[in-house]
């Protein structure tokens, strides 16, 4: 899948290079590691077994919810200070011109003192939002010691960035978009926690991302036209899931925009997906795309409909790979139906789009790519080669190298099958 992975900050770094903190947490890191991994193994039933070479590979690409986003930028910060209280501007500010020169170590002090500061301060001196405020400098730090290769302490920022935020909600004092801010920052949290093999953190984030969209977002609306939805969400959760009958609206709210709703259940989706509960991540995946290419009257925007249909493709290889070696009948009918739907939107965004959408663009590529798979599956060489050659195509002009070397790939190993070496001629 294509994603954006973290390296952990002490992979290839030696015990006797870490300061005592650090050691410290380090060790504790890796029991907690231990400790999930045991339990994951405990827990998560194993995916179906595959046969690689006999299921192609499909081309998936993960609806992105970036948290800079939704965090305060370095530069409006830089030019809005005024908006900061008096005790935190000066470290703000130094913070600011010390990355700017590119040292990272100084401006991770400043911000440091800045955000333990912002977290004594009355809220009433932040004004409007304080929340949204404090966790900017959260996100500023993490954003920080990221930059720095300490992604440790990064993931422990945005956690008790995290934390602040759920203490605050528990009290009503939120806001909409403070409390889209904790869904963006727990996303991340998952994120993080998947590239340091922490499946059961990664499941914990993605599971309270979800329920706090369902709880805060789309409840905010108009009344539910279609309150199947809901259910569907809900079979999707956990059994132990709390959201309960608080799941009443759908319409979303003018802070929140489609993605900020379907990349949370996408995560979960995919998370689901490899630990082969395809119980979850079905509904999952089925509600992400409904929320982001809704049935008329409703109109979504051509950047909707292309991310509508990346879920497709990512739904289509799911259902293709999570049924043995041997998929029947019925579930390449499925996993083609999609692939073919996500292609087809993709054509029509992009063709109607008068400038490029960098989402459309992918989308379309990615989607050339699975329908050739699925035809050279059905045993359609012809079709299947000319749409991995205009894959290959539109990847190249779009500078999509996964999607190159997908295609090449798949276009050498047909090349190789249908010229087989000549048998070897028996000797003496």
């Amino acid at each position: 899948m294509l994603a954006h992975r973290y390296q952990n900050h002490y992979a290839g770094k030696s015990q006797g290079e870490r300061s005592q903190p650090e050691q410290a947490h380090a060790e504790k890191r890796q029991a907690e590691k231990e400790t999930v991994e045991k339990a994951s193994e405990a827990e998560l039933p194993p995916p179906p077994p595959q046969a690689q070479s006999m299921i192609p590979v499909l081309l998936t690409v993960a609806l992105l919810l970036g948290i800079a986003a939704t965090a305060v930028a370095i530069y409006d910060v830089y030019g809005m200070l005024t908006m900061w209280p008096p005790e935190v501007r000066t470290d703000l500010r130094g913070a600011l011109k010390a990355r700017t020169k590119g040292d990272l170590e100084l401006s991770e002090r400043f911000l440091r003192r800045a955000y333990e500061t912002s977290k004594m301060l009355p809220r009433e001196s932040f004004k409007e939002e304080p929340y949204l405020k404090i966790s900017g400098i959260a996100i500023l730090l993490a954003t920080v010691l990221e930059a720095s290769g300490k992604n440790i302490q990064a993931y422990d920022v945005y956690l008790d960035a995290l934390k602040l935020l759920q203490d605050a909600d528990k009290e009503g004092k939120l806001s909409g978009r403070e409390k889209l801010r904790a869904v963006s920052i727990s996303y991340k949290l998952a994120e993080m926690a998947a590239a340091m093999s922490m499946p059961e953190d990664e499941e914990k984030h993605l599971v309270w991302a979800v329920e706090a969209i369902l709880k805060n977002v789309m409840r905010l609306g108009e009344k539910l036209e279609r309150p199947e939805q809901a259910a569907k969400i809900e079979s999707a959760l956990p059994p132990d899931s709390d959201t309960g009958v608080m799941i009443t609206e759908l319409a979303l709210p003018k802070w929140a925009t489609k993605t900020d709703v379907a990349a949370p259940l996408e995560a979960l989706g995919t998370f689901y997906a490899k630990a082969g509960r395809l119980d979850y991540a079905v509904p999952l995946y089925l509600q992400a795309i409904s929320v982001l290419i809704p049935p008329e009257p409703e109109k979504a925007s051509d950047e909707d409909r292309c991310r509508g249909a990346q879920v497709m493709s990512n739904l289509a290889n799911v259902i293709l790979r999570s049924h043995g070696p041997q998929p029947s009948e019925e579930v390449l009918h499925q996993a083609e139906a999609w692939a073919n739907k996500a292609l087809e939107i993709a054509k029509q965004a992009k063709e109607s789009s008068t400038t490029p959408d960098p989402t459309c663009e992918e989308a379309f590529a990615v989607g050339l790519f699975n329908v050739a798979t699925m035809r050279q599956m059905r045993g359609d060489k012809d079709q299947a080669k000319k749409l991995y050659e205009e894959s290959l195509k539109q990847s190249e002009a779009i500078k999509l190298q996964p999607g190159v070397e997908h295609a090449r790939d798949a276009l050498r190993q047909m090349t190789a099958d249908a010229n087989p070496p000549p048998p070897a001629v028996p000797t003496g």
